[in-house]
């Protein structure tokens, strides 16, 4: 037994209300079982219940067992003083005020059903890598199901916004450099993420919009600021591209940076940095404006065409600089664009529209379900319960519930376990 599964009967009144007694026998009434306090001090605040009639108000203390009043030093910690029922698993002693006077206690064990703590005790104790409820899901129904994974995708998004709102402050409110550093981050990938992030970071974000006119001088400071251009050009396309980042750096005046060198390794060729850095470029040289016109977009088909572009001529049948490849068009797949509105955009969209005040809940929704569903490890692992729909919401939100509450085990504050709990509890 542990006192969290304690805290959620109280918090929920997962009890039979009408058979509450104190250990002397006196009658309890739940009035209301307070405010859930998760820093130091009684577990729950401001909780009011009746006990033989009479209205008591004040703060709630949960312990396995009474004894542990004593073990924490409560008996001497004012903030204590105001506690008015010590609700506890099982009372093994009488627990005193620091007037003498006793504390009123409710003991739990025989008011909760073996079958409840046999499907806690399962729930927490399951060794499944994908969800610690596993063997409980199928059973829950599916509208509940549905309703839990869509507000955990727009948890995820809450969550983000948060991260995004840290990035507008630092660049002085200024949206289009968001995007600019979301979105070379998220072209990176999981592999160069972070180097990229980094990358765009490490460069003025005005010096990229003075260069961002001539794509050439544009790929050429993305190429030679994160440190991907040859020491020695190797043809002609890489002697241009070095001659040009030398002029940009001189004219600027910026600093090499000492940020991580994107990586090659385990990467398939269309994923390498270089052909990434290229048709960034390009894309941020050929569409102008680029947050408003995301902004203004509304259906996939729309930023589809937003991001229909190529790599420079010359990553035709290079992958590298200098060694020649197969002939082949390095466009933005739909697969990749995918990615890029699942990370980039629509939670930038999210957060644009709610940073201005609106609800933008029911249009990324809708945005999100027209995405396929991604395919990644914990995706793959939810897939034999048969439960996600083919598309990215439900993708999301089973991420979100994969390492906000199944890694942590905060089985108590998912809905899953509720919903089973409560099965339990109203059989």
């Amino acid at each position: 037994m542990q006192e969290e599964f304690l805290h959620y009967v109280w918090k929920h009144q997962k009890l039979n209300l009408n058979q509450l007694y104190t250990s002397i026998g006196e009658r309890i009434e739940l009035v209301s079982p307070g405010q859930h306090n998760f820093d130091a001090g009684p577990d729950f605040f401001n909780a009011q219940i009746r006990i033989d009639g009479q209205l008591w108000v004040g703060n709630i203390e949960l312990h396995i067992n009474s004894s542990d009043w004593y073990r924490h030093n409560h008996q001497s910690d004012p903030v204590y003083q105001n506690v008015i029922l010590h609700v506890v698993w099982k009372h093994d002693m009488e627990v005193l005020r620091e007037d003498n006077q006793s504390i009123p206690v409710l003991e739990l064990h025989s008011l909760i059903s073996d079958e409840v703590i046999q499907v806690y005790n399962q729930l927490k104790s399951t060794k499944s890598t994908a969800l610690p409820c596993v063997s409980v899901w199928p059973l829950i129904e599916s509208f509940y199901l549905q309703n839990w994974i869509e507000r955990l995708y727009i948890e995820r998004l809450e969550s983000k916004y948060k991260v995004i709102l840290k990035w507008l402050k630092k660049s002085n409110y200024n949206w289009e450099y968001v995007l600019f550093q979301m979105l070379l981050k998220n072209f990176g990938l999981k592999v160069n993420g972070d180097s990229f992030e980094a990358l765009a970071k490490s460069i003025p974000f005005n010096v990229i919009q003075k260069n961002r006119p001539e794509v050439e001088d544009l790929e050429a400071l993305l190429m030679g600021h994160s440190g991907l251009l040859p020491a020695e050009p190797l043809d002609e396309y890489s002697e241009n591209i070095k001659r040009r980042y030398n002029y940009i750096q001189r004219k600027f005046d910026l600093r090499v940076p000492s940020a991580l060198v994107p990586k090659f390794f385990r990467l398939r060729p269309p994923n390498f940095p270089t052909i990434r850095l290229s048709q960034f470029a390009r894309l941020w040289h050929e569409q102008e404006g680029l947050f408003s016109k995301l902004m203004a977009a509304k259906t996939t088909e729309q930023f589809y065409k937003l991001f229909s572009i190529s790599s420079a001529l010359y990553w035709q049948n290079h992958f590298t600089f200098g060694k020649i490849s197969r002939n082949s068009k390095k466009r933005l797949t739909p697969s990749f664009i995918d990615l890029l509105l699942v990370n980039t955009i629509i939670p930038l969209k999210f957060a644009y529209h709610k940073y201005l005040g609106d609800d933008p809940t029911s249009e990324v929704l809708d945005l999100i379900a027209s995405v396929p569903i991604e395919n990644n490890s914990i995706v793959n692992s939810f897939k034999m319960l048969k439960v996600a729909k083919p598309n990215a919401l439900h993708s999301q939100g089973l991420i979100q519930l994969k390492l906000v509450y199944c890694n942590t085990r905060s089985c108590l504050n998912c809905a899953i376990e509720n919903i089973m709990l409560s099965k339990s509890f109203n059989p």
